[in-house]
């Protein structure tokens, strides 16, 4: 009968500190049974002078008591702990549970094995778990202390000076104060209760937070705005780089024409002038071979020693006619093609570097791209001189007759 007694009224051989099974109990005054260790270790983290109240019951003793262990209560502890009734098996499994683990705000009022706290009281500054937490429920006078969510900052909401909760905000300082600091330290400031502060700085913010969201959907449509910029430039730079490929690519076969011409009419001429040429290289070699026919019969005539027959052929040797005089001309100057080439070179890169310069800055963000534009002009090959009918430009004649006059008559040969 006692065990099952025991086994109904298990809760009754629990620490309420340790939440264990009491290790030599001791009995208050009031009735409650801590162990021993326990309740001394509650007591002397008190102030000195007391007063020494239970944990459970806030009931105050002064002076402190002089506690005992309760050697009734022990032995019939140790019976329990014996029979290995599932009543103490019960009791066991509900003190291995709640335990704080890493990250948990650990009980104060726990010794041994901390268990989690589930509230921290602003009031006393200390954190509870549900069993020491009761107390705060059911005592009237700690009913009244305001309870937060457990939590291990309970320091910074307390005053470094007066120790106390704080609960004013100093507007002059712009801190945190505690209602003491408001009539020592803070005096004549402008204060006001926290939550006041908390009021103000809340519509503040979400002043704030709009002004936020503003200036975020400004920087979003301009985000959009410049990737769109970025996609049309893209778009618009590539186009550009085909455009002047293709441009180049039709200059390259102008002037690889140009160049082609301007050789096969190097050469015309140069076969035409060497034909000329070899026709008078001819005739002067002709000329030469009769005078030294003529030579030889003059040297064979000096040596006739007969008056007579000397004076015979002499008359048919003397009657001699002068030769002209033979000078080449050409009629054609490579001078003039190459200085016609070079002019015609200098005009193309003048008209690029014009052309070029009035193209937009770089960095200009104003301007937008101009196609390359080149200006019409006629080619210095295209002259009468050089005999090619081709233009750079357009088929307009110069703008100096006279100019133009004077390069045909230098291009002429002799």
């Amino acid at each position: 009968m006692t065990e099952a007694s025991i086994s109904v009224s298990q809760d009754q051989f629990s620490c309420s500190i340790c939440l264990e099974l009491l290790r030599d109990p001791a009995t208050l005054s009031c009735g409650h049974s801590f162990c021993l260790a326990c309740i001394r270790d509650y007591w002397d983290r008190c102030p000195g002078t007391g007063p020494w109240s239970c944990p459970q019951c806030r009931q105050t003793f002064a002076p402190r008591p002089a506690l005992g262990r309760n050697g009734m209560l022990a032995e019939v502890i140790e019976k329990l702990k014996r029979t290995g009734h599932e009543s103490g098996r019960a009791v066991a499994a509900v003190t291995t549970q709640g335990y704080a683990g890493p990250g948990d705000v650990e009980c104060d009022f726990c010794t041994g094995s901390k268990r989690r706290a589930v509230k921290s009281c602003l009031t006393c500054l200390g954190s509870y778990c549900e069993v020491h937490l009761q107390p705060h429920r059911d005592v009237p006078c700690l009913t009244k202390h305001r309870l937060v969510a457990a939590t291990v900052h309970l320091q910074t909401r307390t005053c470094a000076q007066h120790e106390r909760i704080l609960e004013a905000f100093c507007r002059t300082d712009e801190r945190l104060i505690c209602l003491l600091c408001v009539m020592d330290g803070h005096a004549g400031h402008t204060t006001v209760q926290a939550a006041a502060e908390r009021t103000e700085k809340q519509r503040a913010l979400l002043e704030m937070k709009g002004e936020a969201q503003r200036r975020r959907l400004v920087r979003e449509k301009e985000q959009r705005d410049l990737s769109q910029d970025l996609n049309t430039l893209k778009a618009s730079a590539q186009t550009a780089l085909r455009d002047a490929e293709r441009v180049f690519s039709e200059l390259m076969d102008f002037l690889q024409k140009k160049r082609s011409e301007v050789a096969a009419l190097i050469r015309a001429r140069q076969e035409a002038e060497t034909e000329r040429a070899t026709a008078l290289l001819q005739q002067v070699e002709q000329e030469v071979e009769e005078l030294r026919r003529r030579e030889a019969a003059m040297e064979q005539l000096l040596r006739i020693d007969d008056h007579v027959e000397f004076l015979q052929r002499y008359e048919s040797q003397s009657t001699s006619e002068d030769c002209p005089r033979i000078v080449f001309v050409p009629q054609f100057s490579f001078s003039d093609v190459i200085a016609s080439v070079s002019a015609m070179k200098e005009n193309t890169e003048q008209i690029f570097r014009d052309e070029l310069d009035r193209t937009p800055h770089r960095g200009d963000s104003r301007t937008r791209a101009v196609p390359l534009i080149f200006r019409t002009t006629v080619c210095p090959l295209s002259q009468p001189a050089c005999g090619l009918e081709t233009k750079c430009g357009s088929n307009r004649p110069s703008s100096n007759p006279s100019t133009a006059g004077a390069s045909h008559e230098s291009h002429t040969g002799v």
